[in-house]
């Protein structure tokens, strides 16, 4: 298989059945070509009810439809940019996916859990497969599950008889370790939203030093397994302290603060870009719906439209 390196961002996560095929999408999808990148992750999401539930079903008061998926799919490659599909479970209750499974002796829910999330991910493969999509994400942060390898064994084989492209597995930070079935898929994973600051306002150089040790551990993930690493979710918001809980979501008190999300940008991007077992990025994400860019200042939120992370993403991806 062809080796990439991928330029890329996460866009539409915040979006809803229809948001897609809006105009103020449309134009979000120009301004996110325009940073350099070549790639997005098409994420979105549907539930089931709560974390110890057996059944997915498409919630389309929510749920992207096909229509949507399809549309946001050609307008991206009529745009040249390549597509990673990337359909994802969340829970209602608000419990985090990766909570997301059973007790051991269980066993009854867990098959009827899995065979649920393969009839789930089956009709993405196909609709990945009839769109050329450029790759597929079999699973996002199930960390409970992940010790069912014969299931996922499962997953993949079904996907794989669907879809033809290359797949990709989406563990997350600090967790890969605990995947042992990497061997099935094209590309390992992770969401690396990883702590690389002690206090608030850290600097660049500590940042990086910060990351150093997360690159040995994930070369010797590659050297596992001789498959590329890639940074299938990673960013941090524009908020003081961000980039010591750079998962964090749910903080909107914070000041802003754009030089903390640039420094984290600029620490990570220095340390992986010229790593030959290092697969790229999908930074964490870019709206819909973008704010006015005179606005940028005042926003706290993981998108870079317009912020001085923005900057440094056109710096690499557009000439180096």
């Amino acid at each position: 298989m062809q080796e990439v390196f991928i330029k890329g961002m996460t866009y539409g996560w915040d979006g809803r059945r229809g948001d897609y095929r809006t105009d103020e999408a449309v134009q979000s999808l120009r301004r996110l070509k325009e940073t350099g990148s070549e790639w997005i992750a098409l994420s979105f999401y549907t539930y089931q009810e709560t974390y110890c539930s057996t059944e997915i079903y498409f919630d389309y008061h929510h749920t992207m439809t096909d229509r949507d998926l399809i549309f946001a799919v050609e307008q991206a490659h009529e745009l040249g940019l390549k597509v990673c599909l990337k359909p994802v479970v969340n829970s209602r209750d608000g419990i985090w996916r990766a909570r997301i499974g059973f007790p051991d002796e269980a066993e009854d829910k867990w098959q009827a859990w899995f065979q649920s999330y393969r009839q789930f991910l089956n009709h993405y493969a196909e609709l990945a497969e009839e769109l050329d999509c450029d790759m597929f994400t079999v699973g996002c942060e199930m960390v409970a599950t992940e010790g069912r390898v014969s299931n996922w064994q499962e997953v993949i084989r079904e996907v794989r008889e669907r879809y033809h492209g290359p797949i990709i597995y989406n563990a997350n930070h600090g967790k890969e370790e605990g995947v042992s079935w990497f061997d099935l898929v094209d590309y390992i994973g992770t969401s690396a939203y990883y702590p690389v600051a002690k206090q608030p306002g850290e600097s660049v150089e500590i940042m990086k030093k910060n990351w150093l040790p997360v690159k040995e551990k994930l070369l010797r993930l590659h050297e596992k397994f001789n498959k590329p690493i890639i940074f299938v979710e990673i960013g941090c918001r524009s908020a003081k302290g961000c980039a010591m809980m750079p998962w964090d979501f749910e903080h909107v008190d914070l000041p802003v603060d754009q030089d903390e999300q640039a420094n984290f940008y600029q620490s990570v991007l220095e340390v992986f870009w010229d790593e030959p077992w290092f697969g790229g990025f999908f930074w964490w994400d870019w709206s819909t719906k973008l704010y006015p860019i005179e606005e940028a200042h005042l926003n706290r939120g993981f998108d870079i439209y317009g912020k001085k992370a923005e900057k440094i993403v056109k710096d690499y991806y557009l000439n180096k």
